[in-house]
């Protein structure tokens, strides 16, 4: 059987260059949820039984794939001296050539997903001192609409869509030309992440992530999912996991929702995204380092 060819252009990279917006939203996570998610040959970051996890929710104009959205479910922080960097538990996507990319050259947890929106605009009612206004300035500035979006990810499995999560974004966009009002000038950071132990690359790798945006702080997105009830979140988040043991896809589909479903504590917003990310190379485990070092002497 013939492979249909691929049309993307990650073939032109690496750096691989993505284009759009996004939320980053950082989560307390215990560390009884995120250590099943960390490879043994590194080690959780945290304090008092909680490490630094989150999601990165993106929706890109361009990337190497094309347009396509894209949720990046972070368990924790880990630590390699001399490097700490985020693990991701899962990524969503809807795009055959960015899940394919993920699994085959990253290293990453990468799932089929689909991502519907729905937009709610409400009219922003005025106090009186902007009524007052109003009737001056004849409604030109202060007559704002406030978006809030919806968006539900569903998980493909087999011939099945399976809703994963349901995300509430309950900042708003203004329409007016005070949209930008609040946001910070345009800057760069850096976000490097490791990865592999999977199936499709048993290597533990590390690759570079170079963003440059502007940033804008807005309240927390709230995140809902039928697949772990408050019940079995009790008695599922109580199970204990070494960082040895191997999780089924089930139990690391409900350990992601459970990171979803955990405090947030900073929720930032990406405009203007433009977004490198660097191939990625083998890493060295401190441990295995350590052994190497001894067996030299």
């Amino acid at each position: 059987m013939k492979v249909k060819e691929r049309s993307s252009r990650y073939h032109f990279g690496p750096p691989w260059l993505f284009r759009g917006s996004a939320l980053y939203q950082l989560h307390l996570v215990k560390a009884e949820i995120a250590r099943a998610f960390i490879p043994k040959e590194l080690k959780l970051v945290e304090a008092f039984g909680y490490t630094l996890g989150g999601f990165f929710l993106a929706q890109y104009e361009d990337s190497p794939a094309g347009k396509f959205d894209e949720l990046v479910v972070i368990a924790g922080i880990v630590w390699n001296p001399p490097s700490s960097c985020a693990w991701a538990a899962r990524v969503l996507v809807n795009s055959d050539d960015a899940c394919h990319h993920g699994r085959k050259e990253v290293g990453l947890p990468s799932h089929i997903a689909t991502f519907s929106k729905k937009i709610v605009t409400v009219t922003e009612k005025p106090n009186r001192s902007q009524s007052f206004l109003n009737r001056i300035f004849m409604n030109s500035t202060f007559a704002n609409q406030m978006e809030h979006s919806e968006i539900e990810v569903s998980q493909a499995k087999r011939s099945s869509i399976i809703p994963f999560c349901n995300i509430s974004l309950p900042f708003s966009v203004t329409k007016s030309e005070n949209g930008d009002k609040g946001m910070m000038p345009k800057i760069r950071m850096s976000l490097p992440s490791f990865s592999g132990q999977t199936e499709d690359y048993p290597h533990l790798l590390k690759y570079s992530c170079e963003i440059e945006c502007r940033v804008s702080a807005v309240p927390p997105a709230k995140v809902n999912s039928s697949i772990v009830e408050k019940e079995s979140q009790r008695s599922f988040g109580n199970k204990t996991y070494g960082n040895s043991d191997i999780l089924s896809d089930e139990e690391a589909e409900k350990r992601s929702i459970l990171v979803l479903l955990s405090k947030p504590i900073l929720a930032l917003k990406f405009s203007f995204l433009k977004m490198w990310v660097g191939a990625p190379s083998i890493v060295v485990p401190m441990s295995r380092k350590k052994e190497v070092r001894f067996s030299s002497t």
